[in-house]
């Protein structure tokens, strides 16, 4: 059984820094220690999609993920450290997300299957 985990992100608009950062997403280009550490969170899918400037993540996660223990070992993961610190020059601070500005999780605010129309569906 998965969870969605949603997370928003800001980029610095910027068309040359954008299509750099995509670079560094595509396959072959990211960092497999980092890849594997995604893994090891439990995270058994992660898709990240991009409206002009705006990021949205979507990530399908195990019983065993953790947010917390997530950062906690990332910030143990000289790679990890090393990839967050080189895609910060990409990103634009996103007030709500904190001291870091980083990645923020999203609220749910509506879902499909929780509205029943008439028909009963």
């Amino acid at each position: 059984m998965t969870e969605r985990v949603c997370l928003a992100l800001d980029l610095v608009d910027d068309t040359d820094l954008i299509a750099e950062y995509e670079r560094f997403h595509a396959v072959g280009n990211s960092d497999p220690a980092v890849i594997q550490s995604i893994r090891d969170a439990g995270i058994a899918n992660m898709e990240i999609y991009r409206a002009g400037d705006r990021l949205f993540m979507i990530m399908d996660v195990t019983e065993d993920y953790d947010a917390a223990a997530k950062a906690k070992a990332d910030a143990a993961n000289p790679a990890v450290m090393r990839w967050v610190e080189k895609m910060a020059r990409f990103q634009k601070p996103v007030p709500a997300a904190g001291p870091d500005g980083s990645w923020i999780e999203m609220d749910r605010i509506f879902r499909l299957a929780d509205h029943r129309g008439l028909d009963g569906r």
